[in-house]
C-alpha cells in the first residue's frame, strides 16, 4: 500500500470517529479557549481571585515551559521553536493511534489529549507561552497552577492507563 492510500485510509477512519472528536476534542479545546481569554481579559497577570480560601485560587500566569515549568528557563526563542515542532509531532501520533485504536475508553483518552495538545499549541504559537489559571494549594504547599487543556490531557492519559489495566484483558479474552 503506497503512502497516500494509508493516509487516506488514516483520514477516513478518523473521519468515522467525530463523534469522539466533537466530545472529547473540540469542545474540551471550546472551553479550554475561552476559559483562558476569559481570564486574560478580565484578571491582572499574577493576580488571584479566591474561590475556596485555603484550598482553591483562580489565579493568571503565564507558563513558559511544560508540566511543572518543565525547560522554562531554556532560550524563549528555542524553547518555543522546540515546543510547537514536539507538539506538532506528538498531535500527528495521536491522530494515527487514534485512527487504529479499536477501544472506545482510549479512543476517548486520545480524543481528549489531542483537544488538550491542540489548546496548549494554541496558546504557545500566539503568546509564546500557556496560560495557566487554575491554582489548588494548601497551607504553603501549591501545586502548580495549570489550564482545561491540562486537565484534558492528564484525564485522557489516566483513561488510556484504566483501559489498559482493567478492560484491555477482558477484550483479549473475548476474542
Amino acid at each position: 500500500m503506497n503512502l497516500n492510500a494509508n493516509i487516506k485510509n488514516i483520514w477516513q477512519e478518523i473521519i468515522s470517529r467525530k463523534k469522539y472528536l466533537l466530545f472529547f476534542t473540540v469542545i474540551p479545546l471550546l472551553i479550554d479557549i475561552i476559559s483562558k481569554n476569559i481570564i486574560k481579559t478580565t484578571m491582572e497577570l499574577y493576580s488571584a481571585v479566591p474561590v475556596i480560601d485555603g484550598f482553591f485560587n483562580i489565579v493568571y500566569v503565564l507558563n513558559p515551559g511544560a508540566a511543572f515549568s518543565f525547560l522554562h528557563d531554556m532560550n524563549e526563542k528555542y524553547r518555543q521553536l522546540f515546543f510547537v515542532v514536539v507538539t506538532i509531532i506528538a498531535i500527528l501520533i495521536i491522530l494515527y493511534i487514534f485512527a487504529k485504536e479499536k477501544s472506545k475508553i482510549s479512543t476517548a483518552g486520545f480524543a481528549l489529549i489531542l483537544g488538550g495538545a491542540l489548546g496548549n499549541l494554541i496558546d504557545r504559537i500566539y503568546i509564546g507561552k500557556v496560560v495557566d489559571f487554575l491554582d489548588f494549594y494548601y497551607s504553603s504547599y501549591h501545586f502548580p497552577a495549570f489550564n482545561i487543556a491540562d486537565s484534558c490531557i492528564t484525564i485522557g492519559v489516566a483513561l488510556i492507563i484504566i483501559d489498559a489495566l482493567f478492560f484491555h484483558k477482558k477484550r483479549q479474552e473475548d476474542k
